[in-house]
């Protein structure tokens, strides 16, 4: 039974889509259980409208909670009776408990994990990987994505390595493509950071990797996993999704001004819709912890939860940690 802590607090919608997505899961996965943790009363308030196995649920009292508006690194300290502080407590202190999923505040998420957890072995940097759907019904994964805005050679080796990793062991997906984000596809271009980062990507046999990217081709599907400082990597993301969020309104737009398109592309919208909402990939992933750690957008729905529940789980099922320690101590 692999246990995940499930943080209540924090969203936009919390704790109705936090609590709700976490049941969601608990009735697909048979042999997860659920530990909730946030105000015990309202918890309970909730669970009477749902279906469940109530062998497979637990609560955590916590009634405080670490906004985005504080200090990370204080908040996480200081706030013993928040979400967060006790979540991170139950991951260091406990053996059975290895998974957290959370769509509170992501410096107290990472500032908890980095001080309460530490890092695997030999991994210089945890980073911020979250996935983005392709235009071949794909997923490609961004490693960093605004975790660490200064980074080194190794560390953007270490991220290829572990995002390779995390895609095939969460995803399936076998010999992940990974790609060097930089200005040109050529070798040698980019500054001294993107030169020497492509010379041991290149030379560790732990990683597949196929060259540099330039940005336009993020969402080709070309590519399993894209490399990059935690600065390039979140301009990347926003700037992908901005630029789709616009592209749909220009074509409701249309839509609007035709009205017998509309209706022959009722299907047709709705699917793209699907395709390019967010909620439906789950949430980024912290890797190089010592234990699993997912953090969901702030303004997610409970389908948000369920696929980061997901994520957890499959990352905890299949040892994706084991594996990142085994690869680094064959390098």
């Amino acid at each position: 039974m692999i246990k995940i802590l499930v943080d209540t607090v924090g969203g936009d919608k919390s704790p109705n889509v936090n609590i709700e997505g976490g049941i969601l899961a608990l009735n697909k996965i048979e042999d997860i259980h659920i530990i909730f943790v946030g105000n015990e009363e309202v918890i309970n308030q909730q669970l009477i409208s749902y279906n469940y196995d109530k062998q497979r649920v637990s609560i955590i009292d916590a009634k405080e909670v670490i906004s985005c508006n504080e200090i990370p690194t204080v908040a996480i300290r200081t706030k013993k009776q928040s979400t967060l502080y006790k979540a991170f407590e139950i991951l260091k202190e406990s053996r059975e408990i290895n998974c957290l999923v959370s769509s509170g505040s992501t410096g107290a998420v990472f500032a908890g994990a980095v001080l309460n957890l530490g890092r695997i072995k030999g991994i210089k940097r945890p980073a911020l990987c979250p996935i983005i759907p392709t235009m071949n019904g794909k997923l490609v994964a961004i490693c960093d994505s605004g975790a660490n805005m200064n980074c080194d050679a190794l560390m953007l080796s270490q991220f290829g390595l572990m995002a390779s990793l995390y895609m095939q062991k969460t995803y399936g997906v076998q010999n992940p493509r990974a790609a060097l984000l930089n200005v040109g596809t050529e070798a040698e271009k980019g500054d001294e950071l993107r030169k020497e980062a492509y010379k041991l990507l290149s030379e560790n046999k732990n990683i597949n990797f196929v060259g540099n990217m330039e940005s336009r081709d993020l969402l080709s599907g070309k590519y399993d996993v894209v490399v990059s400082d935690g600065f390039s990597g979140n301009v990347l993301c926003k700037s992908t999704e901005g630029a789709c969020l616009e592209m749909s309104k220009l074509i409701m737009q249309l839509l609007k001004n035709n009205k017998e398109a509309a209706v022959l592309m009722q299907k047709d919208v709705k699917d793209l819709s699907e395709f390019m909402n967010y909620n439906n990939y789950g949430g980024a992933v912290l890797l190089g912890c010592t234990k699993n750690i997912v953090k969901a957008h702030g303004s997610c729905e409970s389908v948000t939860i369920l696929h980061c529940i997901e994520q957890a789980y499959n990352m905890e099922k299949n040892a994706l940690n084991n594996a990142i320690l085994n690869c680094l101590q064959t390098i």
